[in-house]
């Protein structure tokens, strides 16, 4: 694995804290601000609305500038944008910050993982894929925990200022380690990327996505408030809770990466399963303490152990437009960041309870797993199913892939895709 992959997966701790840190200090924002928790919990929808809208905007304009200047504009804004978080006089002025570092944010996520698909053969996405979401768990493990510590004992502003120099490291790092790669011979064209939309499995690999990752995220959201008030956890352990969802989600990314390659749908089906499960006990159990402890472990993994295979797959269907299945695979996931939350601050505003966002996760990962068992209806229609067929995809950039099937979606790679970098979440 290049160590271009590695720098990316540096980068995406930075984005990932950002991403998700705020799951840890919504009460403190909400009560500096003067919002409701559920308003709070808006800035997180803010920043996956960023990220839907950015990302295939962001692809489509970057689409012919050098990789390497534009992973180094996109990281150098998304710092920026921390900054003026940190130093928002008010709810709409942290509102906009949000969405402004979402957009770089998205945008790195789209050409990061261009490069880094088009540094391996295709029998390794899912694993250069897990080496960049491991990032996200990383971030998971250690920065969420750690903006939530620092948001309980030096405010919120603390943890936003922790990220912007996160972000400057990671830009030191990419200004280093990062190759200068070059454009293809033959330039990519809009036209021909945006086919990919035309077929039917890109679609449902977004809807599958957005309902997998949108289930996690109702509830994960609403974390900390469901820890404190139905749980009886005090705030202070909110941070080793969140840390420990993130120990869950890097080793469900290590697994997960592992055994994605050979068995894409195996991994998606049961991934999903385990978080329908999980949410429905959280949603049961969530006053015993112990049990709301050891399902955010759980869950973390069971989220994470999902995202390489659901990562590999778009790369998969929509491998002519390398650039475009990026960007779509990052809007899509952050359509279930922006829906999860909305969905889960609309079921407390209803009076249901800080439990009901699990239920309500788990609806839409039941909906997830319906969408699976379309997509692998298509799959089989295709010559997926049965004895194994390859057919060949257009690679990113420099040459071909292959993609191999083998009984009920199993992937394993046969070509190369080129010498060069890895790819979300």
């Amino acid at each position: 694995m290049p160590i271009a992959v590695y720098t990316l997966g540096v980068a995406v701790f930075a984005l990932g804290t950002a991403e998700f840190m705020l799951s840890g200090l919504l009460p403190e924002i909400a009560r500096d601000m003067d919002v409701t928790i559920p308003q709070a919990g808006l800035l997180i929808s803010a920043f996956a609305i960023g990220m839907v809208v950015g990302a295939p905007l962001l692809a489509v304009a970057t689409l012919r500038l050098p990789r390497r200047t534009t992973l180094i504009t996109l990281i150098s804004v998304f710092g920026l944008g921390q900054i003026m978080g940190a130093l928002a006089p008010s709810y709409e002025i942290l509102f906009v910050s949000r969405v402004i570092a979402a957009l770089a944010c998205a945008g790195f996520w789209a050409v990061g993982a261009a490069v880094a698909i088009a540094m391996v053969d295709i029998g390794q996405r899912a694993r250069a894929m897990a080496v960049m979401i491991g990032g996200l768990s990383v971030a998971n493990v250690l920065g969420v925990p750690a903006g939530a510590f620092l948001g309980e004992t030096l405010g919120w502003r603390s943890a936003f200022w922790a990220v912007a120099v996160s972000s400057a490291i990671a830009l030191v790092g990419v200004v280093t380690l990062i190759p200068r790669i070059p454009l293809p011979e033959k330039k990519p064209e809009l036209r021909r990327e945006l086919a990919i939309y035309k077929d039917r499995a890109v679609w449902l690999q977004i809807a599958l996505i957005a309902l997998a990752a949108g289930g996690v995220f109702c509830a994960f959201s609403y974390l900390a408030p469901l820890l404190t008030d139905v749980a009886g956890l005090d705030s202070g352990w909110v941070p080793w809770v969140l840390g420990l969802f993130g120990v869950g989600a890097l080793i469900g990314t290590a697994v997960g990466g592992r055994i994605a390659d050979a068995h894409l749908f195996g991994v998606m089906f049961s991934g999903i399963a385990a978080s329908t499960v999980f949410l429905g006990a959280f949603a049961l159990f969530a006053d015993s303490a112990v049990a709301a402890v050891a399902l955010s472990f759980l869950l973390g993994f069971s989220a994470f152990y999902t995202a390489p295979a659901l990562n590999a797959r778009m790369f998969n269907v929509a491998g002519a437009a390398p650039t475009l299945a990026g960007a779509t695979t990052t809007a899509a996931f952050n359509l279930g960041n922006t829906g999860g939350p909305w969905l889960g601050g609309s079921v407390i505003d209803a009076g249901l309870g800080f439990r009901s966002p699990a239920w309500a996760g788990a609806a839409m990962t039941v909906t997830a797993l319906v969408t699976a068992y379309a997509a692998l209806r298509v799959q089989r229609s295709r010559g997926g199913g049965g004895s194994g067929v390859s057919r060949k995809v257009a690679g990113s950039g420099a040459a071909e892939s292959s993609e191999s099937v083998e009984g009920a979606g199993s992937v394993e790679g046969a070509g190369s895709a080129g010498s060069a970098v890895e790819a979300r979440s």
